[in-house]
């Protein structure tokens, strides 16, 4: 059986014919099958991935493959994929296939990448456990009684635990870091705009990313390198150009680095993440790199902020889902108003449904001002200190998450216990700016830390220097 370590090894093997794209494909199907129980995969693409397959090692033999040829890629089950199903993990979209391919996909098939299946995720992106999806919880490779995060847990599970290659997931505050660091893996957040949406079903479009969980950083900077850029289908989509995130890596850069005194001394730190990412600050000290404490007065305002800003834009684009236009109708519904009321109530989960109804009343008359108007102009200060701070340093470091992968149950009974855990991943998506959490050692009780990178906008490169370095 193969054993793959990064892409570039990948390319080398499959160059020298040490392995196939079909022999990597049936090897890929056949763990996914071993490991059914993480419920990582609620489809495997079997015969679209071996056809494709079949193809790449025909380019491979006359020298015109791509740059991902044979990278077996795992979509995360809200990226549309053409003639294949996508359903966020929901039962209001169950049975429903995409017209078109995302942008993202069309970028990555282009460089003749494989996608393997669809991974399953919290409900239309909301979760930070992966406990909320239609289709039943993801388990953690590294300790199945545990969490593997959410809401693209399906994605990390699935790079951790071999599936496949690579995945890709969306983040819309924490959604691809929090995972990869209950998980041990990498986890790119880009920034706002670098790369597109089209094809992304929507949970906050002012918040949304789509990027890479992989297994080295060098693998995240190719898979974005590929996906950035400008998108006519896409208007947030930016059309700063791409940089040469690879060859970036490769620079030996010495940076001005802050970190958040706040978090540092937050109450609901573990003691043991604090201790490994103060070591990791201290040795990047020791490696010439600048570290200072800096003040953020508004780490209690985070969480807040962020969820009654992603609420009522929930509310907003989850109106579509209503039982006329696509995806499930109710069988119990006599007339319209039933549809719809029936539809809603009995497609949609308990979290998706909390959300929605959160949404709908920040945004009603007598509230609108007291609440979403408000929380527009708490961002407006977060992202005016973030960005005072990083005119001043190159980045700002935390801790990726409070704590490690927590136990199934532990938080599920208790909504703002469970928001609390985006209280360091939140502040990149309220921002925009690009953020990335990278494996920071072990806790004692044998489950991984993570460490995340926050950078300016559009500076991948330098933030994917800096990660590589870590």
């Amino acid at each position: 059986m193969y054993t793959f370590t990064t892409i570039n090894n990948l390319e080398a093997d499959l160059s020298a014919g040490k392995t196939t794209c079909v022999q990597l494909v049936e090897e890929s199907i056949k763990a996914i099958e071993l490991k059914k129980h993480l419920n990582a995969f609620l489809e495997v693409f079997n015969d679209s991935a071996l056809a494709q397959a079949k193809l790449v090692d025909e380019k491979i033999k006359s020298k015109t493959a791509g740059k991902l040829a044979g990278v077996i890629l795992g979509l995360k089950d809200n990226i549309c994929y053409k003639g294949h199903k996508v359903s966020c993990s929901s039962k209001i979209l169950e049975g429903f296939e995409s017209l078109y391919s995302s942008t993202v996909v069309e970028r990555l098939l282009a460089e003749d990448a494989i996608i393997i299946g669809r991974l399953n995720c919290d409900e239309f992106a909301m979760g930070s456990s992966n406990e909320n999806s239609a289709y039943g919880k993801v388990l953690n490779p590294i300790n199945e009684k545990m969490v593997p995060g959410g809401s693209s847990g399906g994605s990390a599970v699935a790079v951790a635990a071999n599936l496949c290659h690579v995945a890709l997931g969306s983040d819309t505050g924490g959604s691809i870091r929090q995972p990869a660091s209950f998980t041990g893996t990498v986890g790119l957040k880009p920034t706002y705009g670098r790369v597109s949406r089209w094809g992304l079903v929507a949970y906050a479009s002012s918040f949304d990313q789509v990027g890479p969980i992989t297994k080295t950083v060098e693998d995240a900077a190719l898979l974005l390198e590929i996906m950035a850029g400008k998108d006519e289908y896409d208007t947030t989509a930016s059309q700063k150009a791409v940089g040469n995130y690879v060859k970036d890596l490769s620079e030996k850069k010495s940076y001005k680095i802050a970190y958040l005194k706040e978090c540092m001394e937050s109450n609901g730190l573990d003691p043991e993440v604090k201790k490994q990412t103060l070591d990791s600050l201290d040795k990047l000290k020791q490696t010439g790199h600048i570290v200072e404490g800096v003040d953020f007065a508004y780490l209690d305002f985070l969480v807040p902020t962020y969820y009654v800003l992603t609420t009522a834009e929930a509310s907003s684009n989850l109106s579509r889902f209503d039982g006329v236009h696509f995806g499930y109708r109710s069988p119990n519904a006599t007339d319209l108003e039933s549809t719809y009321k029936k539809t809603r109530s009995e497609g949609f989960g308990k979290e998706v449904k909390r959300r929605i109804m959160l949404g709908t009343f920040v945004l009603s008359a007598g509230y609108y001002d007291a609440y979403y108007s408000k929380a527009q102009k708490v961002r407006n200060k977060i992202r005016q200190k973030t960005r005072e701070i990083l005119s001043q340093y190159d980045f700002i470091i935390t801790p990726s998450t409070p704590g490690t992968a927590f136990e199934f149950g532990k938080n599920s009974e208790d909504p703002i216990k469970m928001y609390l855990e985006d209280i360091f991943t939140v502040q990149a998506n309220i921002v925009g700016c690009p953020a990335i959490s990278v494996p920071n050692g072990m806790h004692s009780n044998g489950l991984p830390i993570g460490l995340q990178i926050m950078g300016r906008d559009f500076e991948e490169g330098n933030l994917l220097n800096l990660a590589a370095q870590i």
